[in-house]
């Protein structure tokens, strides 16, 4: 009953639809019906008159007035001819039959012929009205005037309607019949294939979809999947994130557990200086930027390699130090590394290797075997140092990025019970581009040893799930992103990354003040246009297009040329590498040549700054700027433009961003661009300088709230919302376990 109420539903509408069709129809059907035939009455007048000329003009000579009379009398016993009338040129009615109508005389007849509807209305029904001069050897002519019966026409209109009535109706009944018997013999194939579909049994029971169900089985999977990414983000903005909810759900949810973060790079160097005093940097890092704000509340311990000059003279014996020095919250564990190991572990297998294999960055990637085993031990000292920072058998470990991907097994070695998040911070290839890697299969394993693994996009972690589709032989449940690989479950989810949101207002100098200290630094006019780019010297980031991008801008315009100038802060990185080296030379190489081409005087387009910044000078240049200049060929995220964005309190600025970086994928309210495409960035670069102020803050306002609300905090506490869920679920059945045991 339910399935024809859902039939009746569809087919009623449908027969309305035909029967509106119809009526509409009919008019335009009597319309054309009605153009044909007075087209067909419009030749046979001319015809008639034609054939009737010479033997009036016969009749006429002779004097024979019987005759003529006896000729248009005979012509009228055609069924459509209904009268005929002969017209003198002076509009006297020299002859007619008896049927013409008397009210219409000569001159009122031609007037109707004039008409676009020559129709005389007569009570027997409508005529039609024609006037055809008759053929003469000289001097005027005789008119004749022949009316048509048009009733012939409405009988022929009724016949159309008929037909056409019958036919929309038989098409009707036609469709609603196929229609029943289609959707009573497939109804419940398709209802059992859409229960499937939704309950997700389609991988895990013998009940498949049907085969016509394939495809939108996978779509509707899709689309549930972002509905409960949509729902579940929407929960996480009810509130503001901030450290003291982080705090709440590390109470809460994770009930106080120890969090332990693992990364290669250190949030804190210790450097001797040139006077002999040590001095604290913070590395130019977006792991750092982001993690750090999150071990803060967290008051956990991380775990990275010693790599500063004085670094071993802060450490206790047991190589710990408590950082921030200013105010300390959290413990920094160094793990110490000998110069084979760095060269092996770091720059070979994992920068030479991983990285432009993971980047596709147009640079060759590099597998050595012994890079391989220095990677692999170096992932073993860190496991140990995880076990012996662990204060029980089930921490939660926070593995950062791609040098450790072997970790996570390892660490589960040791620790079954631990809960480990693993977030790769940069992209990750299809599985064509990973399968270039010799160890893929090993490596791939490793990063499975985690209870979760997030990335920065959805579309990152649908390349990683192919991957290991390919390469391994796992069960892959794709409408719960899960893999379950020997005996244990990853959950594969995506965490786009951010920073912590500043506190309001920003400390320290207002924007004016910034932009005013900066110029007088640079020696620039008060008129000029500055932007920014604040990168590591890597290839990856876009450095050497946007340069390109640039000279293009001072080419196309030269009103440009001493009002624009553009600031490259880079810090170098990976110096001992032969690709980053030449790198760096090439950047200083296009800078001097475009500040050759253009420059004038004092006047420098490109001034590239190759060293680190502290934190408030990137942030006064930030402020300072007009553009920031964001062009990365391929990145997980870059935050770079979130801490632009987090630094223009005064809502004025404009954020060129690539869209081959994942933020490009939130901040649709920067100008996005392909930075492949010189002339494209170009154009940006002069919309961006030519903006004006009240777009500026548009764009910037909603740019802010979205970095604001997607914050640093939200990134951690989601990954640790869903770490505590899991965490639930495993004690529940480590307890029923035990009780069935009892």
């Amino acid at each position: 009953m339910k399935t024809l109420r859902l039939q009746l539903r569809f087919l009623i509408p449908l027969l309305l639809t035909l029967v509106a069709a119809a009526l509409i129809a009919l008019p335009l059907m009597d319309q054309l019906t009605l153009r044909w035939f007075a087209r067909d009455v419009n030749t046979r007048d001319a015809l008639v008159a034609s054939t009737l000329s010479d033997a009036i003009a016969d009749a006429e000579n002779d004097g024979k007035s019987w005759r003529l009379q006896q000729l248009i009398e005979h012509a009228v016993q055609d069924e459509r001819l209904l009268a005929i009338a002969l017209c003198a040129p002076d509009d006297t009615m020299l002859r007619q039959t008896t049927a013409f109508p008397r009210r219409l005389d000569c001159a009122q007849a031609r007037q109707l012929a004039r008409l676009p509807d020559p129709r005389l209305p007569l009570d027997a029904g409508a005529v039609h009205v024609g006037v055809h001069a008759l053929s003469t050897e000289g001097g005027q002519a005789n008119s004749l005037v022949l009316l048509h019966d048009l009733s012939f026409i409405d009988r022929r209109s009724q016949d159309t309607r008929r037909y056409l009535i019958i036919f929309m109706v038989g098409l009707g009944l036609s469709i609603a019949l196929i229609t029943v018997v289609v959707a009573q013999l497939s109804w419940r194939g398709w209802v059992k294939g859409m229960q499937a579909i939704i309950r997700g049994e389609g991988l895990l029971r013998p009940l498949l979809p049907p085969p016509e169900l394939q495809p939108f089985a996978s779509e509707v999977r899709a689309r549930l999947r972002d509905l409960e990414d949509e729902y579940r983000r929407g929960l996480d903005l009810v509130a503001q994130w901030n450290p003291e909810r982080l705090r709440s759900l590390l109470q809460t949810q994770l009930r106080g557990d120890q969090v332990i973060v693992v990364s290669n790079r250190e949030p804190y160097i210790h450097e001797r200086g040139d006077d002999g005093r040590i001095l604290v940097k913070r590395p130019a890092s977006g792991l750092v930027t982001a993690v750090e704000p999150v071990m803060r509340t967290c008051s956990g311990t991380w775990i990275a390699h010693g790599s500063g000059s004085a670094d071993r003279e802060v450490v206790d014996s047991h190589d710990r130090v408590a950082v921030p020095p200013q105010a300390p919250d959290y413990t920094l564990r160094r793990i110490w590394l000998s110069a084979e190991e760095e060269q092996g572990y770091y720059l070979g297998f994992a920068n030479e290797g991983l990285w432009p294999l993971c980047h596709v960055a147009h640079v060759r990637p590099v597998f050595r075997e012994s890079d391989w085993e220095t990677y692999r031990a170096v992932n073993e000292r860190f496991a140990d140092a995880v076990a012996q920072e662990a204060r029980s058998d089930d921490p939660v470990v926070l593995v950062q990025d791609y040098h450790f991907a072997l970790l996570p097994a390892m660490i589960r070695e040791r620790l079954p019970r631990a809960t480990i998040l693993t977030f790769w911070h940069i992209p990750w290839p299809n599985p064509e581009s990973f399968g270039i890697c010799p160890w893929q299969r090993e490596i791939l394993q490793g990063m499975l040893g985690s209870t979760i693994l997030g990335f920065h996009t959805r579309f990152h972690c649908k390349n990683f799930i192919e991957t290991v589709d390919r390469y391994l032989e796992a069960r892959i449940e794709h409408e719960h992103s899960t893999i379950s690989y020997q005996h244990k479950e990853t959950l594969i989810e995506s965490y786009p990354i951010s920073i912590a949101w500043p506190e309001a207002p920003l400390p320290g100098p207002s924007a004016e003040d910034c932009r005013r200290r900066v110029f007088v630094r640079l020696g620039l006019s008060p008129l000029t246009c500055l932007a920014v780019g604040v990168d590591r010297f890597d290839y990856t980031k876009g450095i050497l297009e946007r340069l390109h991008a640039v000279e293009r801008l001072l080419e196309k315009r030269p009103e440009w040329i001493g009002r624009f100038v553009f600031v490259q802060v880079a810090a170098p990185t990976r110096s001992a590498l032969d690709e980053y080296r030449d790198f760096q030379e090439r950047i200083h190489r296009v800078s001097e040549r475009i500040n050759r081409r253009f420059g004038q005087g004092n006047y420098l387009p490109v001034r590239l700054l190759a060293e680190h910044h502290e934190h408030d000078a990137v942030n006064e240049l930030f402020r300072a700027a007009d553009i920031c200049v964001v062009t990365s060929l391929h990145d997980g995220m870059n935050l770079v433009c979130k801490e632009f964005v987090a630094a223009r309190d005064d809502e004025r600025g404009v954020l060129i961003l690539s869209r081959f970086a994942g933020a490009a994928r939130e901040l649709k309210d920067a100008l996005i661009v392909n930075p492949y495409h010189v002339e494209e960035t170009a154009d940006a670069l002069h919309r961006a300088a030519t903006m004006p102020p009240a777009e500026q803050r548009e764009r910037m306002a909603s740019l802010r709230m979205n970095v604001r609300e997607n914050n640093v905090f939200r990134w951690a506490g989601r990954m640790l919302a869903d770490a505590g869920r899991l965490r639930l679920r495993d004690r529940i059945d480590a307890r029923v376990q035990r009780h069935t045991g009892d």
